[in-house]
């Protein structure tokens, strides 16, 4: 099946979402913007992006200026951001591109680069090197499994879709405009072809579709089963200086949140943490305010945290081991998502 690329690309032009990482009409977008939304965009909603895309492209304007950046000024603007590896190989690949003089331009050469896999290096180079290659993201695989009518669940049926995504633009003119035909297919799944409801009637490939024809284009693409999320346990301590300072410690670099900021606290196991266990563990015998629990969910666990929170009078935090951290202002801190919702809670509970 040949699919017609103007009928896209002539809706395109009419429906092209306005996002701050893409071109003008006349303009192809700079790789070091398509790269950066690309990394933040993997596992993370466009809306959800947009803010923390604006506030690096603000302080970091260049791939230099990223590079030339401490990792911990990073890390702390990505804060919140979730999946911590992204923002470590974002540094590490901006050092290789500034390194080298620039991005590579081939996929081949692109997938050299830390953080950057199958999928990132045929978005970059589509999108800003006009590479004639499609890139397949969570909407492009619904886009073909509606067009091809690919009844398999995913992820099973992820290679059948890949091969079936690769002849997308076998139409000769998708190949004149690879930058604009690559985003096309984004802004097809994410506003006509979507997850729930499709609105077939105004899709430009509505005609060709296999799913549209056979009337079952809202029920793919098909998952399968998901295994039941494991539930792990844990408990952190927040303490405050007379300056207000608050006791934190550094993740170790490689692992779940890695190079984060955290209170500290217990291991994070299958069973609860009674009171007394927790705080056995806790940074120093003090008198301790049970401030209440907090839920997270990772992507492969949900985390229960129980919080305790307490204040030390002036001087006292010279008598905690510095292996729990040491006292700093929260403005330095790059704290993930799940400690941000300990501290939230914390000062719910002290007012």
């Amino acid at each position: 099946m040949i699919l017609n690329a103007s009928e896209l690309l002539r809706w395109y032009d009419t429906h092209r979402r306005s996002l701050p990482w893409r071109g003008s009409d006349k303009l192809r977008p700079s790789p070091y913007a398509v790269w950066l939304s690309e990394i933040m965009l993997q596992q993370t909603t466009v809306q959800a992006v947009i803010p923390y895309f604006e506030r690096f492209f603000t302080d970091y304007p260049t791939v230099q200026a990223l590079a030339a950046a401490p990792l911990e000024d990073v890390l702390q603007r990505w804060a919140g951001l979730g999946y911590y590896a992204r923002a470590r190989n974002l540094h590490a690949c901006a050092q290789k591109v500034t390194e080298r003089g620039g991005f590579p331009q081939t996929v081949d050469e692109l997938q050299t680069l830390p953080g950057i896999g199958a999928y990132t290096a045929r978005a970059v180079a589509a999108i800003a090197f006009g590479v004639p290659v499609v890139p397949v993201d969570g909407n492009v695989e619904r886009v073909t499994s509606r067009l091809f009518a690919v009844e398999d669940p995913i992820p099973g049926a992820r290679p059948q879709l890949h091969r079936h995504a690769a002849t997308l633009n076998d139409d000769p003119i998708a190949k004149t405009r690879p930058s604009d035909f690559a985003q096309a297919l984004f802004d097809l799944g994410s506003s006509i072809c979507t997850p729930r409801n499709p609105t077939c009637l105004p899709c430009p490939w509505r005609t060709p579709c296999k799913a549209q024809a056979q009337g079952i284009a809202a029920s793919l693409p098909k998952r399968a089963p998901k295994a039941v999320r494991p539930t792990r346990y844990g408990a952190h301590f927040i303490i405050t200086d007379h300056q207000g300072q608050f006791l934190l410690r550094q993740r170790p670099a490689k692992g779940l949140l890695g190079g984060m900021d955290e209170f500290p606290g217990t291991e994070w196991r299958s069973s609860p943490w009674s009171e007394e266990e927790a705080l056995n563990q806790a940074p120093a015998l003090l008198s301790w305010t049970l401030c209440g629990e907090v839920t997270h969910i990772f992507s492969h666990f949900t985390l229960k945290v129980t919080v305790y929170g307490t204040r030390l009078l002036q001087n006292r935090n010279q008598t905690i081991d510095t292996d729990y951290g040491s006292f700093r202002p929260l403005k330095s801190a790059a704290l993930p998502g799940i400690m941000s919702k300990c501290l939230a809670l914390y000062k719910t509970s002290a007012q």
